[in-house]
């Protein structure tokens, strides 16, 4: 696995040089875009507006175009130079509990893998956030950007959580959310009992892609030349909202069949 990150990792005065790396990756299939008359694989090329002309990607560089026609050029090195000490320095800004944050604010894992020589500070810290049931938010500059994070303990490692800025949040204002709306007390007790009946915790190895895997099933029939046949699947019909109650009903009867089996 390679690094996308290394620097220092800082709290009070402690400094622990770490190195960072991608916890999670895409299991999308891939696919390529071809041209449906004979299969010909498409290719993205990076022209320049102005000539036409394709540009190599080693002459490709930054540019902030601070007015209308006016870019400022940007090197790797102009980033580093705009703060050097935050772009390789992530640095612990205090302790929360990890419940004061929103899911809504969680955005990307990595984890965080220490120096052969700064183990001691990195374990210290790992079980001090145990027991103190705290994580710690920092920030730390990478892919061009600073990123707010939280840094919690998972079983022997530290993992880092890029957290996403309350400004990067579209608040639900052109959606139509309803306020209120009126239901009985039985409909309300009934919910709840389906609520109650269907609850367990939650184990992440249990979920998988099922999709994927029936996609990969059709593209292993295509390419033996097998057809497709689709059963008729209709969209499940819409609940009456004046007989909620008999929905609920049922629903709660099924689970309980199911459990029973």
């Amino acid at each position: 696995m390679r690094a996308i990150w290394s620097g220092s990792l800082t709290f009070g005065l402690i400094n622990i040089p770490v190195r960072i790396y991608g916890a999670s990756e895409d299991r999308a299939l891939k696919f390529k875009l071809l041209d449906k008359h004979g299969n010909c694989p498409i290719s993205y090329a990076k022209v320049c507006k102005s000539t036409g002309k394709e540009v190599k990607y080693e002459d490709i560089v930054k540019g902030y175009e601070y007015q209308k026609g006016d870019f400022v050029i940007l090197t790797d090195e102009d980033f580093k130079k705009a703060n050097p000490k935050k772009t390789r320095s992530l640095d612990v800004l205090n302790f929360v509990e990890e419940g004061e944050i929103k899911s809504e604010y969680i955005n990307k894992p990595y984890y965080i893998e220490p120096d052969k020589k700064a183990e001691k500070a990195y374990v210290l810290l790992r079980e001090a956030l145990k027991k103190s049931k705290k994580v710690a938010i920092a920030t730390i500059v990478f892919k061009d950007k600073e990123h707010i994070a939280m840094i919690k303990p998972e079983d022997r490692a530290l993992m880092l959580v890029t957290l996403r800025y309350n400004d990067e949040l579209r608040p639900p204002k052109d959606i139509n959310i309803p306020k209120e709306a009126k239901f009985s007390q039985k409909e309300l007790d009934m919910a709840i009992m389906l609520i109650e009946q269907l609850e367990d915790h939650f184990k992440a190895s249990e979920y998988h892609d099922t999709y994927t895997e029936d996609l990969k099933k059709l593209i292993e029939k295509k390419a033996q030349g097998k057809t497709i046949r689709v059963s008729d699947e209709k969209e499940p019909p819409k609940t009456d909202m004046r007989d909620l109650m008999a929905a609920l009903r049922k629903s709660l009867e099924m689970e309980k069949q199911k459990v029973a089996a």
